[in-house]
């Protein structure tokens, strides 16, 4: 009887190309590096090698359609973009399958390619300005307009021109994390969602002009109903979303520094809002009189009574939390390089964009939930 056989490697350990064609990446056991192609090459040489009457071995390129996708879900970006796609004309057709570009999460990205420090400090050179739109080019080009969630690593560096190039080939685009660190400036921005008219969450660790941001996304974005905010978040914050998105469904504030008038005045105004997470928040009032500021632990009963109406309402100010420590001990603007990965991505309200990963031990902590 002949006997076929396919030459695979166990799905998730896939080899990193080291040609010039191809972006050098650390795989994920850092300091081991392999070639991709070059495994390719043995194996294939390998398998002519027992070619015989008794046996007949399949070429790689003939694999299964449905064989290369389950194994292509389980590769990251990197994988993706620094060689697979590259190694023959049926690889490359599988990689642009719609369902693996649904969220493109260039929060994996660990390399050499881009500087990318575990420090609080992004890079802004022009070498790894280039660097990271050659990756978006080879994404996108292989997503095919097919991203419908974009996150960018916390603390990568972007600029006008990343973002514009991006929203131009994510038409469809629904979810959007941006970094910590951008230039991108508000007329950039406004040129990036005027072609992303379905977007409808968006993730932020830090605005400067909050106004302005928000009048460009109620302009072209009329489906937008979700903000999760990572910043401290004041009167000038409040009202910009009272004023401009009055019909935001869903308002993330954890682990930011909240300040209960703008608390109060977002209660009081958002007519439509369902669920509000304050998890985490330092709280402060700002007395009317001259007065110093004070922290306060416990939500009293005008701002409970105002928060009833909510769907969901998720706090947590309890000593024994960690993350409530961290806030804290941080005053509000958390140092999140100095804790566990991929910390600040978690959420208590879970329609936002995170890891698929179990909570840290940061998070098993008990919390306030009122729901309807």
């Amino acid at each position: 009887m002949e006997k076929s056989s396919w030459a695979i490697s166990k799905p998730g350990t896939t080899s990193i190309v080291n040609q010039s064609r191809f972006f050098p990446v650390f795989s994920k056991t850092r300091g081991e590096r392999k070639s991709t192609l070059e495994h390719i090459h043995r194996r294939h040489r390998f398998s002519e090698m027992k070619e015989n009457k008794h046996s007949t071995v399949r070429k790689w390129e003939n694999m299964p359609y449905d064989i290369l996708l389950k194994i292509f879900m389980t590769l990251n970006i990197v994988d993706m973009v620094s060689g697979i796609s590259g190694v023959c004309s049926s690889w490359r057709s599988a990689c642009c399958d719609p369902v693996l570009w649904k969220t493109l999460d260039l929060s994996q990205l660990k390399s050499d390619y881009i500087n990318i420090p575990s420090e609080p400090y992004a890079w802004s050179d022009d070498r790894s300005s280039e660097k990271l739109m050659q990756i978006l080019k080879n994404a996108l080009s292989l997503s095919r307009g097919n991203v419908t969630c974009l996150i960018f690593h916390f603390y990568i560096y972007i600029k006008d021109e990343h973002l514009i190039y991006t929203a131009e080939r994510c038409p469809g685009l629904k979810r959007l994390v941006l970094p910590a660190w951008t230039k991108v400036t508000v007329e950039g921005f406004r040129k990036a969602v005027q072609m992303c008219k379905g977007l409808e969450s968006m993730t932020v660790p830090c605005i400067s002009s909050p106004s302005r941001i928000m009048e460009a996304i109620s302009t072209n974005c009329k489906n937008f109903c979700e903000l999760k905010i990572m910043c401290p978040f004041d009167m000038e914050f409040a009202t910009a979303i009272t004023t401009r998105l009055p019909k935001l469904k869903v308002l993330s504030l954890r682990c930011s520094m909240l300040f209960k008038e703008a608390l109060v005045h977002i209660l009081n105004y958002l007519e439509h809002l369902e669920v509000l997470n304050i998890s985490h928040c330092l709280l402060l009032d700002i007395p009317q009189s001259p007065a110093p500021s004070r922290v306060f632990r416990e939500l009293d009963a005008s701002i409970l009574e105002k928060a009833s109406r909510l769907r969901e309402f998720l706090t947590c100010q309890e000593n024994s939390c960690t993350m409530c420590q961290y806030t804290i001990n941080d005053e509000g603007i958390l140092r999140w390089h100095i804790y566990e990965e991929g910390l600040w991505r978690m959420d208590e309200e879970i329609s936002f964009p995170r890891q698929v990963m179990p909570p840290a031990p940061a998070e098993r902590c008990h919390r306030g939930v009122w729901k309807h």
